[in-house]
């Protein structure tokens, strides 16, 4: 009776770690959206499909840490780089429009 349990206890390890495997490769991949990928792995993993998701998830390389604050530097960056570029043209305009005047 001893061995059965002990069987039983064991397979459902097994099927939890098995599971869970999304979830502990992203944490031993240091994952740094680890606990959203494990709430997904939790709550969809068993569709089967949604298991694959998380796996196939887990397996990506880590996004940056802060996606949103990317966007807004690049946008600034961009926006920076636009002016910049309406101001020299503006200045060359200017300096070709005074070398007319002195001609």
């Amino acid at each position: 009776m001893h061995g059965n349990v002990i069987v039983q206890v064991v397979g459902a390890v097994v099927a939890l770690a098995l599971y869970f495997l999304p979830a502990i490769l992203a944490d031993r991949r240091k994952r740094h959206d680890l606990l959203t990928l494990a709430l997904f792995n939790a709550c969809v993993g068993w569709t089967g499909f949604g298991w694959l998701l998380a796996l196939y998830w887990s397996l990506q390389p880590n996004p940056p840490k802060n996606v949103a604050g990317e966007v807004v530097q690049t946008r600034k960056l961009m926006g920076m780089r636009a002016f910049s570029s309406a101001l020299m043209l503006r200045v060359q305009k200017r300096a070709s429009a005074r070398d007319r005047q002195e001609n």
